[in-house]
């Protein structure tokens, strides 16, 4: 493990994200269990590489979907929440909500690997598989009101996988909503840059989205919220972050360059309109 290699290496860098603002700034975000898995990052390389502000833009992504998964447990009470391509994940422990039930999805060797380092608590379901193959759903009950939490993970997928992704939750369970991350087309180039820099070549992004109302309605989804990812950072830590973070945090905000985007899924059956017409006589009339 002394060299990243590949995407589900990737998970290292929003721990060590978390470990940094656990550490630096514990008013905004603090994670006591990130804490406790310092000692399994393979090597300093994240940490050389990394810049404060990339670093706030991991963990504002966390700050943020917190928030919104807890508003979600609040209104549901029992209810699933599911974090496809989970890594090494610690909301269950951050969110401390004991009336839902969490479920982690992620390829085999990642499970495994959790599994080993954190283990599997009360509420807490984990699951070895792929997330694009809907085996995976199998396993939980589909008829409770379900939040799948998806970070960091669209980026490195193609848009038609995302979109058959979505089509399928949307057939799979009967109510569903969705939080994910997205880049605009300028922010991934930024994010490629960057996760090139920490010694990993192998995995780029590739979905973005541009438009957040325009893909909702090429989707067939309702948007709920999209929301930006430093408002509240902004607020809270002012001049305690470098005057070159609090730049780039301004620009990605007012360019929308990074956003929260919030779905509501629904099942929509597209009427057969052939069939309203097969009881209909044509009459062939020349004029």
């Amino acid at each position: 493990m002394s060299k990243l290699q590949g995407v589900s290496d990737t998970l290292f860098i929003p721990l060590a994200a978390r470990i940094f603002a656990s550490k630096i700034f514990p008013e905004y975000f603090f994670d006591e269990k990130a804490l406790s898995l310092e000692k399994y990052i393979p090597d300093d390389n994240i940490q050389r590489k990394s810049s404060e502000y990339s670093f706030m833009a991991s963990v504002s992504r966390y700050y943020n979907l917190d928030s919104m998964a807890q508003a979600f447990i609040k209104k549901n009470g029992k209810c699933n929440i599911i974090y496809p391509g989970a890594g090494l994940e610690t909301a269950y422990y951050r969110l401390n909500e004991r009336t839902a039930v969490f479920y982690e999805i992620d390829l085999p060797d990642v499970i495994s690997a959790r599994k080993t380092i954190l283990g599997e608590q009360t509420n807490e379901i984990l699951i070895a598989g792929n997330i694009l193959d809907m085996e995976w759903t199998k396993q939980l009950d589909k008829s409770t009101s379900t939040l799948l939490v998806v970070s960091g993970v669209f980026q490195y997928f193609k848009e038609d996988d995302v979109i058959q992704f979505i089509n399928n939750i949307k057939k799979v369970f009967s109510n569903a909503e969705l939080i994910f991350d997205a880049t605009n087309e300028t922010g991934i180039k930024y994010a490629n840059r960057y996760v090139k820099k920490t010694g990993n070549n192998d995995a780029l992004m590739y979905f973005y989205i541009n438009d957040s109302t325009e893909f909702s309605r090429r989707v067939g989804v309702k948007l709920v919220e999209e929301r930006v990812f430093f408002t509240d950072a902004r607020k809270m830590l002012k001049r305690k972050l470098k005057l070159y973070t609090r730049i780039a945090m301004k620009i990605v905000d007012d360019k929308k360059r990074a956003v929260l985007l919030h779905f509501k899924i629904k099942y929509i059956k597209r009427p057969n309109y052939m069939r309203q017409f097969q009881n209909v006589r044509f009459w062939n009339c020349t004029l």
